[in-house]
């Protein structure tokens, strides 16, 4: 319980202490015109109330993520603690607060835009493929996840016309005004994944259940070898701690934040709220269970299925309404993520091709195809679909992590706030590639961490170079 109530107050903590160290590096001027007020058009560029935006972002990003990835990095042990704790102070929460300002200070055009500015046209030509990419999965994964609990839920209705009828909203939801569904209901959901999150924390609090301490770094998956904390629990725990899925969806709030003094809380507060929630949801799962070394083992029994961990833990915490609270959550908030992947992936098209999203129609022709592919995507095994999800998903980030770096660096701040995440990050999802069975495999472990770190120098090595200029004073430092 110790441990837990530490990382706990360190989250709650850091929004007000590093949140306004960021705030500083960031340079926040709040007599600066957003592009909500400069660039108006009634369609995504709309001024809303700073906690509209906010509960609307914690949703977006949201989704299963902080609760799934948090039950099967629960399996790790009480690491899973450290990591959700640190990596959302310093990797996660600086990742979504210093690219959702860097957004806003680039007109709130979409992330591969963005990333292009900082890392040079070859990288945003990749980003562009690569984050389209990523949303579509990213929507195929929330559209099918959420039809799966529905089916559970309601056995008598098809899981095929759950898929359907969850495609016909997204289709909705994607082209109608952002004030329209996500600016009237997203801030209902997003309240009650907060509620549903403090409900299950008063019952860990005043329950019978032991959290376990952090002792010792021990991994508790029953086959330890093949899902070593390093890099597996760095990629099964996404969400909860760093997701470059987050800046992807920052472009939609970055374009209806009033004023800049308003990130910090859009940006790092929803982050931090999002780690706080994975916290209490590998807690629940630890306690609930009997501990790490028992939760391994019954998820093993149950297929490794997150969904039905959240129905038996709900159900045993909150009693038979709360587990239906909580299950309607789980279901609401991958809808919610699943959708607004898809609008982020129409105003990456819109970006990239000037398209004017204005009439109705053009907004129609770009979403028809990603619908469809989306769909497509949805008949692929699940277990393979979200394996490709988790590593692009921090990838992304990865990148995201290194055009913060040269951000700061150009405009004369502190980016070592940036680097040393964007370090650990890219040895991470290295490490992830060359252990994986089409490269070296886990038999080679040793050789596969090895390249992984010559990998991870060789690009921090590219991005320091194109600092260097910046460091010395041969290039002018970039004011936005």
């Amino acid at each position: 319980m110790i441990t837990f109530l530490l990382c706990l107050s360190a989250l709650i903590g850091a929004y007000f202490v590093y949140g306004k160290y960021l705030d500083r590096q960031a340079g926040i001027d709040r007599e600066k015109p957003t592009p909500a007020r400069r660039m108006a058009d009634g369609v995504d560029y709309i001024r809303m109330p700073r906690w509209r935006t906010f509960l609307i972002q914690l949703l977006n990003i949201a989704g299963t993520g902080p609760i799934f990835g948090a039950i099967l990095g629960a399996c790790f042990g009480p690491v899973a603690f450290i990591w959700i704790t640190l990596g959302g102070i310093f990797f996660g929460a600086m990742h979504d607060y210093m690219s959702g300002m860097m957004i806003v200070r680039g007109d709130g055009r979409s992330l591969p835009e963005i990333i292009g500015r900082y890392l040079g046209p070859g990288v945003r030509d990749f980003v562009r493929v690569f984050s389209i990419f990523l949303m579509v999965l990213v929507g195929a994964v929330f559209l099918l996840s959420p039809a799966q609990l529905l089916g559970t839920l309601v056995p008598s209705v098809p899981q095929t016309w759950w898929v359907g009828i969850i495609l016909v909203y997204y289709v909705v939801a994607t082209m109608l005004p952002v004030d329209k569904v996500i600016g009237k209901l997203y801030p209902i959901f997003g309240a009650a994944l907060i509620m549903m999150a403090l409900g299950l924390l008063g019952a860990l609090l005043v329950g019978d259940y032991g959290i376990p301490e952090m002792t010792t770094f021990h991994n508790y998956q029953l086959d330890p070898h093949a899902l070593p904390i390093i890099p597996a629990m760095f990629i099964t725990i996404a969400c909860g701690a760093i997701s470059g899925f987050h800046a992807t969806q920052s472009p939609m709030m970055a374009r209806c934040v009033g004023n800049e003094k308003e990130c910090r809380m859009v940006f790092y507060g929803a982050m931090i709220s999002e780690s706080v929630i994975a916290l209490i949801w590998a807690a629940v799962a630890m306690a609930f269970f009997g501990g790490a070394g028992s939760l391994s083992r019954i998820m093993a029994e149950n297929g490794n299925n997150p969904a039905w961990a959240v129905d038996v833990t709900s159900r045993g915490t909150l009693g038979a309404i709360g587990s239906v609270l909580a299950m309607l959550g789980v279901v609401a908030a991958p809808i919610t993520s699943g959708d607004t992947a898809f609008r982020s992936a129409r105003l990456m098209i819109a970006d990239i091709f000037n398209i004017d999203q204005r009439p109705l129609v053009r907004r129609f022709m770009i979403c028809l195809p990603l619908f469809a592919v989306g769909f497509g995507i949805t008949l692929v095994d699940f277990g393979v679909l979200w394996r490709y999800f988790a590593w692009a998903n921090q990838t992304l980030g990865t990148i995201v992590l290194w055009s913060i770096v040269v951000w700061l660096a150009s405009r004369g701040r502190n980016y070592v706030v940036a680097m040393v995440p964007a370090v650990c990050m890219t040895y991470v999802i290295t490490s992830f590639m060359f252990i994986g069975e089409q490269f070296l495999g886990m038999q080679n472990r040793v050789a596969a961490y090895a390249l992984a770190g010559v990998a991870t120098l060789l690009i921090a090595a590219v991005v320091i170079k194109r600092i260097l200029p910046y460091l010395s004073k041969k290039r002018d430092l970039i004011v936005d």
